[in-house]
């Protein structure tokens, strides 16, 4: 049966196949309106303390809860997402500790650049599509609202036990990102799927960081501590970290809707092969000039390079291999004062 010709299809559906022509994986809408469970459930995370030192999460949380609180005008949102699932195994560094496991979404590109570019050209398409007085705004983890709560919405999947988006046809390995719009547009209908009984990421935590399903205690999680948590690492948690330098995906890699995930097909969400299983002592090497130029165009470069070698020195001190003790050494009259207790901590370990 032949294909519904350009003036057959709805706005809708020619939004949907111009964003798979330029590379995205699902697109859902739905209108710009999120549930005040949203705002409750944001309000009793920082209440408690959970969100630990990203303060950011505390301010506007009015705005982070609804679109329109953002900007009035926006009728509807287009929901995207776009699969960055590996071709390698993604925990094989895991077995490996004598290198470093960097998380699978940071192993190439800054994934925000790659997919603003896209939404850029879609965004003209709609403006086209729905005449001069369209409005649209793009965003890629730059709004203040739920992108997860947006997609869920849009009908791309549910919110996982895990806090992330799953989707029956590409699991968890997910980036996602919005355009914001003056159009109405018809809201996406449902795909079916659940998590059901399965509770595998809760458990496959290292850190324990899951205080049951949905909810998450972002102090204990490997990403935070690793990425966004200034100053030393907790004691507590340095073990548990293992050789993980930048973010972790143990919670994600643990869904079994993983199965039906196609590997990315955007070769800038593929990993670097430099950047699968990189070796903890050529890491620790790195000064500030080398570690920009190696982390060029990637999301680890924003840590900064003394945030990063703070990890690698937890990871040298959970590698349980000797010929790593000048790589730590090195480090004690480091000028960070994190990096030389770092350091001291990974000597104790590897002696």
């Amino acid at each position: 049966m032949p294909s519904p010709s350009s003036h057959e299809r709805s706005l809708e559906e020619s939004i949907t196949l111009h964003a798979q022509h330029l590379g995205f994986d699902a697109v859902g809408f739905c209108k710009a309106d999120l549930p005040k469970e949203i705002e409750h459930g944001l309000r009793a995370f920082v209440a408690q303390e959970y969100h630990g030192t990203m303060s950011w999460m505390e301010t506007r949380i009015e705005q982070r809860s609804h679109p329109q609180a953002l900007w009035p005008e926006v009728k509807s949102v287009i929901s995207l997402a776009l699969s960055y699932a590996p071709a390698e195994e993604p925990d094989q560094t895991l077995k490996n500790p004598s290198c470093g496991n960097i998380s699978v979404y940071a192993r190439n590109r800054d994934y925000h650049d790659v997919i603003k570019g896209m939404l850029k050209q879609l965004a003209q398409f709609v403006v086209k599509q729905g005449g001069e007085q369209t409005q649209v705004k793009v965003f890629v983890d730059t709004a203040p609202v739920s992108e997860r709560a947006l997609a869920e919405q849009a009908h791309l999947g549910w919110q996982g036990k895990h806090t992330c988006l799953v989707s029956r046809h590409h699991g968890s390995w997910l980036l996602l990102g919005e355009i914001y719009t003056t159009l109405e547009l018809t809201p996406s209908s449902p795909q079916g799927g659940k998590c059901g009984s399965c509770s595998r990421c809760l458990t496959a935590c290292p850190t324990n960081a899951f205080i049951g399903p949905y909810r998450m205690d972002a102090r204990r999680c490997i990403s935070y501590l690793t990425i966004e948590h200034k100053g030393p690492i907790p004691h507590e948690f340095r073990t548990q970290i293992g050789n993980r330098i930048y973010g972790c995906d143990d919670c994600i890699m643990a869904c079994p809707w993983n199965r039906f995930a196609q590997t990315a097909s955007h070769l800038k969400l593929r990993a670097r092969s430099d950047l699968i299983e990189p070796p903890l002592a050529e890491l620790a090497q790195l000064n500030d000039q080398e570690f920009r130029k190696m982390f060029s165009g990637s999301p680890v470069k924003r840590i900064g390079r003394n945030r990063f070698i703070r990890n690698v020195l937890i990871a040298i001190g959970n590698s349980k291999d000797i010929t790593l003790i000048p790589s730590a050494q090195r480090h004690l009259t480091d000028p960070d004062a994190d990096i030389r207790e770092t350091a001291q901590w990974a000597l104790e370990q590897l002696s």
